[in-house]
């Protein structure tokens, strides 16, 4: 049935040639497109131990075969949204969870992250009067990269958790296999993710017309006060231009596009297509893809097979990044200065972004080159609080998003988007807020299974602020 539901969706889109079966044997047989299986001859970071290769085999067969998630033309246009942004003409908005479960994916909880999105959006584009390409970290979020690879409680040591696409969180040594037919039950949870997504962003759900009900089932707050008075300004313009006489067949629908680490090479692998336009390799799972700080290694497999195939690509750079790492980074993602092709993810921390990233930008900026800039204030943030749980805290997190509009101005470089970790959800897990979250709230509302998030409205209140930065 899912199936199914996948190819009604893509029935009118542009066809694609499967490449042939392979497995990890290349000996039975591997697609024959040039260079494509190079990265099976470099380190492979974060790689699973997966406990059978016969079920491994199997598995990727199965996803080699499937209908794919996104198609060649819906990568495209993103890749000519990200060269606008690249240009200063607009910015993009990455939101969603730290890892997604396959519980998850429920149409109440897809909705509330999409919302989310939407209305950080409204209040962006609204509020720098700028374009915003949204997109969610969402079908196809399901695999961590981990520090160590196991993990102690006690006397008992197994596998560390690694997201739901590799293993699950139970603390059992069935539940922590590295089990390959996961990758099967992720690529039908974003399959399913992916319908509802088109549905919310197609059928009215994300009218802007419709802004006002936005934020009914959350409790008054300072954040939602604010967005109930920047829903009444949209109001007021929307029915000024409806009096005007002005077509509003563009706000009944958004573009939505989705994103996610390119962590497991095999499934990103199994599901790589030829584009029957061109004969070009595309990763189907996902419209955008990224590399982490912990396998952007310029000769690792990672980096290797990314640049090989055609999507838009994204790579984070921590606070240890040097000028030379960056550029060769580009050299080998980015050989012909394509707009839109690669996109640079700072992720420094508030502590450091200003002192490292300067000597970065001007080096980039320097060679010419113009990679699209955007900035992920969470991930050199995180702290542990008193009370064991992981967090973090908005006001350092609104400190990185300050430094790097501080950055960007300084160093003549546009400051291209927001990259952040978030929930449509009433959780607590990151600590501050208008209606602040302290630790004390945390053994109630902590969900996640690896890192926080915002909730709901922390992600308001920081979408006003970034609006604010971008207006000056």
């Amino acid at each position: 049935m899912r199936r199914m539901l996948v190819c009604m969706m893509f029935d009118t889109a542009e066809n694609f040639q499967a490449i042939e079966p392979f497995g990890t044997n290349l000996s039975q047989g591997a697609a024959d497109y040039p260079g494509l299986d190079e990265w099976r001859n470099f380190d492979v970071q974060q790689a699973p131990q997966w406990y059978d290769e016969t079920v491994l085999e199997d598995s990727l067969s199965e996803l080699s075969h499937v209908p794919p998630l996104v198609f060649a033309g819906e990568v495209d246009v993103l890749r000519e949204r990200l060269a606008q942004a690249a240009a200063g003409k607009a910015f993009v908005l990455q939101g969603g969870d730290c890892a997604e479960t396959f519980a998850g994916a429920t149409a109440n909880k897809i909705s509330s992250r999409v919302r989310t999105i939407l209305q950080m959006a409204a209040v962006l584009t609204y509020g720098a009067s700028m374009p915003v390409v949204k997109m969610g970290r969402m079908a196809g979020q399901f695999a961590k990269p981990r520090s160590s690879n196991m993990e102690t409680r006690g006397d008992i040591t197994l596998p560390s958790f690694r997201g739901e696409i590799v293993n699950g969180f139970d603390f059992t040594e069935e539940s922590r296999r590295h089990d390959p037919r996961r990758m099967v039950q992720a690529y039908h949870t974003a399959a399913s993710t992916l319908n509802l997504i088109r549905a919310f962003t197609t059928g009215g759900f994300a009218d802007l017309r419709t802004v006002h009900s936005w934020n009914k089932g959350f409790m008054s707050n300072p954040a939602y006060a604010r967005f109930d008075e920047l829903a009444a300004e949209i109001d007021r313009a929307v029915r000024f231009m409806e009096a005007a006489g002005a077509d509003f067949d563009a706000l009944k629908t958004v573009e939505f596009f989705s994103a996610h680490e390119a962590l497991l090479l095999d499934y990103e692998r199994a599901l790589t297509r030829l584009d029957s336009r061109t004969g070009l390799p595309y990763i189907t799972s996902s419209h955008f893809v990224w590399i982490g700080e912990r396998t952007r290694q310029v000769d690792g497999a990672h980096v290797d097979y990314l640049s090989r195939i055609r999507n838009p690509i994204g790579v984070k750079l921590g606070p240890t990044t040097t000028v030379d790492q960056a550029m060769a980074l580009i050299e080998k993602l980015d050989p012909n200065r394509e707009p839109g092709r690669l996109t640079f993810i700072a992720r420094m921390g508030a502590d450091t972004i200003r002192e490292n990233l300067p000597a970065i930008m001007e080096g980039v900026k320097a060679q010419g080159a113009q990679p699209l800039w955007i900035t992920d204030p969470m991930h050199g943030n995180t702290i542990t609080a008193a009370n064991g749980y992981k967090t973090r805290r908005l006001e350092d997190i609104m400190s990185e998003v300050r430094g790097f509009f501080e950055v960007a101005q300084a160093t003549g470089t546009h400051p291209g988007g927001l990259h952040i970790e978030l929930t449509g959800d009433d959780v607590a897990e990151c600590l501050g807020g208008s209606v602040a979250v302290d630790e004390s709230a945390f053994d109630e509302r902590y969900e996640t299974l690896v890192d926080p998030r915002l909730n709901h409205q922390q992600s308001l209140e920081l979408a006003f602020l970034v609006a604010e930065s971008l207006a000056r």
